[in-house]
């Protein structure tokens, strides 16, 4: 379909009458809606106010700062000394993250009960079996490198207490999230 002078009056004029691109592209046929964006754009028509105008929103008034006390905290942390303060969220930073303090890291302790480490036995690779453990130690591009080799028993390929380590149960996981 070419674009005759004829066919490009009429989506002028349309679009002078503010029809959407799929109504004029209807009305002219033959014509796809992608096609009539395409030449009202290489026509450099100016954009004009929708055929069934919205009513215009108004600018939210910026309003000073306000000043929130934090949320009260357990017993175990120390409530901060600042009341936090909090700015209005505009634009951009609406989505903004604000902290109220340095974040603490958790420290979760294991049971001390029952707990044996093993002295390593210093194996090199080649000297693994299926009843040692292959639990390695240290950085594998040293001389240094080597594995636990210590008695795994059938239940895998580590001793007692680095299957503790490798193999959490399913409770403890849950409690570390």
């Amino acid at each position: 379909m070419n674009w005759t002078d004829e066919r490009v009056e009429t989506l002028r004029k349309l679009w002078a009458e503010g029809l959407s691109a799929s109504q004029i592209a209807a009305q002219l046929g033959g014509v796809s809606r992608n096609a009539v964006i395409g030449k009202v754009h290489r026509l450099k028509l100016s954009s004009r106010g929708r055929a069934t105008a919205a009513p215009a929103r108004q600018k939210k008034a910026v309003q000073p700062a306000t000043t929130v006390k934090a949320p009260a905290r357990p017993a175990a942390a120390p409530a901060p000394a600042q009341p936090r303060i909090l700015t209005p969220s505009i634009g951009a930073t609406a989505l903004q993250a604000q902290f109220d303090a340095e974040p603490m890291a958790r420290q979760y302790l294991r049971p001390t009960e029952d707990v044996v480490v093993p002295i390593s036995r210093r194996l090199q690779l080649i000297q693994l079996t299926e009843r040692t453990c292959k639990w390695p130690n240290g950085d594998p591009l040293t001389e240094e490198f080597h594995f636990c080799g210590n008695e795994s028993g059938e239940t895998g390929p580590y001793c007692k207490y680095h299957a503790k380590i490798a193999f959490q149960p399913a409770a403890e996981r849950r409690r570390a999230r």
